[in-house]
C-alpha cells in the first residue's frame, strides 16, 4: 500500500490539472475534425482513448521530469518532497514505471489509423526532452506548448484523413496559450529557480509579465478567430470567443498577482475550465453549423 501511494505521488494523480491540460487540446482537435452527421460511436470511443492516453503520457512525463530534475527539485521548496528527489523511489524503479506506462499508451495508440500512430511516435522525443530545456534556454514553456498541444493535431487526423490548415492554426494558437499559463505557473518557483540557475519565461519577463501574457493570450484568441472563419462557424462561435477572451485577459491576466503563489496557482488551474469552454464552443457550433 505504501509503494502504491508513492507511485500515485510520483505520477501526481492527485493533481489532475496536468492531465486535463493535455486532454483538452485532444478534445478540440477531435471535435473540429468530426463530422457530426454520423461517426458518433467513433467520436465517443476516441474521447475515451485520448483521455486514457493523456493520463498515461502525463504520468510518464512526470516521472521522466522528476528523474531529470531530481538534483534541482531537492533545492526547491515546492518540489523537494517529491518521491525521486527525496529518494523514496529509486531512479531505476521510476524508469521501469515509465516503460510500463508507455507500453500501455502504445497499446492505445495502435488503435488509431497509421497517420495518428506515426504522429504519436514522432512526438515522443519532444515529450521526454522538454525538462532539459530550462537548462539551456529561457523558453522551456515554448517547448511545453509544442508538446502539450500536439494531441490536437493527432486527434484531428485520427478522425479526419483530409489535410487541413484548420487544426494547424488552432495548434499554433494553443502553443501561445500554454506559453502564457505555464509562465504564470512558473512565478511560484521564480526565487528558487533564479538561485539554482534554471531558466524560464517567468524569469525572462519578470519585469513586465502582464504584457507578455497579454500578447500570448491575444495570439491564442486571434488564431481561434481565424480557425472559426476558416471552418465557416456562425456568429455564435465568435460570441463564445469573446467570453473566452474575457476570461483570459481579465480574470487570468489583469487580476494576476505574480508575488502571490496562491494567485498564480488559481489562475493556472482556471485553464481547466477555459479548456472546457473552448471545447463547448467548438462542439455547439459543429453540431448546429
Amino acid at each position: 500500500m505504501k509503494d502504491f501511494k508513492l507511485f500515485l505521488d510520483l505520477v501526481r494523480i492527485k493533481k489532475p490539472i496536468g492531465i486535463m491540460l493535455l486532454f483538452w487540446p485532444c478534445m478540440w482537435g477531435l471535435t473540429l475534425g468530426n463530422d457530426f452527421s454520423d461517426h458518433y460511436f467513433t467520436y465517443f470511443t476516441f474521447i475515451i482513448f485520448f483521455f486514457l492516453g493523456s493520463v498515461l503520457m502525463r504520468s510518464a512525463g512526470c516521472i521522466v521530469n522528476d528523474v531529470l530534475d531530481r538534483r534541482y527539485d531537492i533545492q526547491v521548496e515546492r518540489t523537494k518532497k517529491r518521491p525521486i528527489a527525496s529518494k523514496k523511489i529509486s531512479v531505476q524503479l521510476a524508469l521501469l514505471y515509465t516503460i510500463i506506462l508507455c507500453s500501455f499508451a502504445f497499446l492505445i495508440l495502435v488503435q488509431f489509423n497509421i497517420t495518428t500512430i506515426i504522429l504519436g511516435l514522432a512526438s515522443m522525443p519532444f515529450a521526454f526532452t522538454y525538462p532539459l530545456m530550462k537548462r539551456y534556454t529561457y523558453w522551456p514553456q515554448l517547448f511545453l506548448g509544442f508538446t502539450f498541444n500536439y494531441g490536437l493535431i493527432m486527434a484531428w487526423f485520427s478522425i479526419n484523413s483530409e489535410f487541413s490548415y484548420i487544426p494547424i492554426f488552432f495548434y499554433f494558437g494553443a502553443i501561445f496559450w500554454t506559453l502564457a499559463y505555464d509562465t504564470i505557473y512558473g512565478f511560484q518557483d521564480i526565487k528558487d529557480d533564479e538561485i539554482i540557475g534554471v531558466k524560464s519565461t517567468s524569469i525572462k519577463f519578470k519585469k513586465n509579465p502582464k504584457l507578455f501574457i497579454f500578447i500570448c493570450y491575444s495570439i491564442f484568441i486571434l488564431f481561434q478567430i481565424i480557425s472559426g472563419i476558416m471552418i465557416d462557424f456562425n456568429y455564435y462561435y465568435f460570441i463564445g470567443v469573446l467570453l473566452i477572451a474575457g476570461h483570459l485577459l481579465v480574470f487570468q491576466n489583469l487580476k494576476l498577482d505574480i508575488t502571490n503563489s496562491n494567485s498564480c496557482l488559481a489562475k493556472f488551474k482556471s485553464n481547466n475550465f477555459l479548456g472546457f469552454l473552448i471545447f463547448l464552443n467548438i462542439l455547439i457550433n459543429k453540431i448546429y453549423i
